[in-house]
C-alpha cells in the first residue's frame, strides 16, 4: 500500500476532547467537570457511566453542544466546536449530532411515519423524498408494521425505537443517548440495546450516558465519571 492509499483510507476520530472542563461560578465555585482528554473513533459504541451527581449530564451537555466548556478543546467530526458562536454551534448540533433521550419527545397524536419524517422537516427537500427516507429508517429499527400507528398507541420500547429512527434520518456523525432505557422494562431495554448494537455494527458512532451497569456491559468501551473526573474502565470490569 502506498502512502497515498494510507492517507485516503485513514478515518479521523468523531470526537476529540482535550483538557475539556466545566466550572460553574459561585459563590461557591463548583467544578462539575475536571479537565479530561479522550477520543471516540468512528463506529465505536461507548458507555459513559457514573452515579447521580457525578458529572454525566454536564459531559453530555458539552458533547451535545447544549452548553459551552470553561476551558479545553472539542473537535466533533473534524470541526473545532469549542469556540464557535451560538448560531454556528446550533448549526453543527442540528446536522452532526443525534439525540435519544429517556423521555421520547414524540407527538402522540401523529403517526410513527409523521414523527420520523419531522426529523427532516427543517432541512428542506420535497415531501416525497422525506417520506421515503422515513420509510427506510423505520425499517432499519424494525417498525415497518407499525409505521401508520399513532405514537400514543405504542409501547415504551416502540416509542424509543421511533425516537432512534427520527435521529437516524438525519445521518448524524454522532448519536448521544441519555439513559435511553431508563423508562423501560427489562425486555424493552434489551430490545433497544440490541437495536443500538445493530446500528453500531452498521457504522453508527454511539455514546450512551447511563448509570445502569447492564447497559454499560453492552458497550464496546467504557468511560467512568466520578466527582467530575473521567477515567477509562475495562468493560469486563463493570460490576
Amino acid at each position: 500500500m502506498t502512502d497515498t492509499d494510507t492517507t485516503a483510507t485513514r478515518v479521523e476520530p468523531v470526537v476529540v476532547v482535550e483538557d475539556l472542563s466545566k466550572v460553574f461560578p459561585g459563590p461557591p465555585e463548583v467544578t462539575a467537570l475536571h479537565p479530561c482528554t479522550f477520543q471516540v473513533e468512528a463506529a465505536e459504541f461507548v458507555a459513559i457511566t457514573g452515579p447521580s451527581g457525578s458529572g454525566k449530564t454536564t459531559l453530555l451537555s458539552l458533547l451535545g453542544l447544549l452548553d459551552t466548556p470553561t476551558a479545553g478543546r472539542y473537535v466533533l467530526d473534524g470541526v473545532d466546536v469549542a469556540g464557535l458562536s451560538d448560531n454556528d454551534r446550533a448549526a453543527v448540533r442540528a446536522h452532526r449530532i443525534g439525540f435519544v433521550f429517556q423521555a421520547f419527545h414524540l407527538i402522540g397524536y401523529r403517526s410513527v411515519l409523521d414523527n420520523v419524517e419531522l426529523g427532516l422537516l427543517y432541512q428542506g427537500g420535497n415531501k416525497r423524498a422525506r417520506r421515503q427516507a422515513a420509510v427506510e429508517v423505520i425499517e432499519r429499527v424494525g417498525l415497518t408494521t407499525r409505521q401508520d400507528a399513532l405514537c400514543s398507541h405504542l409501547s415504551g420500547g416502540e416509542k424509543q425505537r421511533v425516537a432512534i429512527a427520527r435521529t437516524l434520518i438525519r445521518h448524524p456523525a454522532l448519536v448521544l443517548c441519555d439513559e435511553p432505557t431508563g423508562n423501560l422494562d427489562t425486555v424493552n431495554s434489551d430490545a433497544i440495546l440490541t437495536t443500538l448494537e445493530g446500528l453500531n455494527a452498521e457504522g453508527m458512532t454511539v455514546i450512551v450516558i447511563t448509570h445502569d451497569p447492564n447497559v454499560a456491559r453492552r458497550a464496546s468501551r467504557n468511560l467512568q465519571i466520578r466527582d467530575g473526573h473521567v477515567t477509562e474502565t475495562d468493560t469486563m470490569a463493570v460490576p
